[in-house]
């Protein structure tokens, strides 16, 4: 991963990201998102996939997907990606989707560099 990025991406965990649980802001809760899928597909092999990874997957789409803040070959690598990290029955185990889909997270924190709110949702259990 790209030391910037990472950096960024550590300092965000750190800031938004509780130990345990749902993020209250939306910063927090896209990285704890590709945390859940990464580390479901790494350490698990996608067994214990569920509905649960589902929203997570539905949240990236919609915050990074609908937020009109990428180029259309970005935007297309995202959509790529998200597939990608949502074929569950061919676990992800290759960084470099993991680390395109982080960048955008990050591009999307820089372009709202204040916390912005997000809503607990109780059907969200992982």
């Amino acid at each position: 991963m790209d030391p910037q990025y990472a950096a960024e991406a550590r300092h965000i965990w750190k800031t938004y990201v509780p130990p345990r649980g749902q993020a209250n802001t939306v910063q927090g809760e896209l990285l704890r998102a590709v945390e859940k899928l990464y580390d479901e597909a790494y350490r698990n092999g996608n067994v214990n996939w569920g509905e649960h990874h589902e929203r997570l997957l539905a949240y990236l789409r919609e915050k990074l997907g609908k937020s009109g803040i990428f180029d259309n070959e970005s935007s297309r690598q995202l959509t790529k990606d998200l597939d990608r990290l949502a074929d569950f029955e061919h676990p992800c185990i290759e960084n470099d989707p993991f680390d395109r889909v982080t960048y955008r997270v990050i591009d999307w924190c820089r372009a709202h560099p204040d916390p912005v709110p997000r809503k607990y949702d109780p059907e969200l259990h992982c």
